[in-house]
């Protein structure tokens, strides 16, 4: 439960945006197959989750797929 209080963080935003962003430069830029793009696209859910402020985990621990900006609203 820590660590997803923890990604929905801003700093837990703020590492899933540079993971996203290592993963999907990685898949274009490192690896020359069919394998690089499928790191990049996997790299696009940690990048797209702190772009937005979602957490992915959320839901599994019975909270709000948001991130704690909207769990402070309420």
């Amino acid at each position: 439960m820590a660590f997803v209080c923890f990604m929905r963080s801003f700093p837990g935003r703020l590492i899933r945006i540079i993971a996203g962003g290592a993963l999907v430069a990685v898949g274009l830029f490192v690896i020359k197959d069919l394998g690089g793009l499928i790191v990049a696209a996997v790299g696009l859910v940690p990048l797209s989750a702190g772009i937005f402020n979602f957490c992915v985990f959320g839901p599994l621990m019975g909270l709000d797929f948001m991130g704690n900006r909207r769990a402070r609203a309420h």
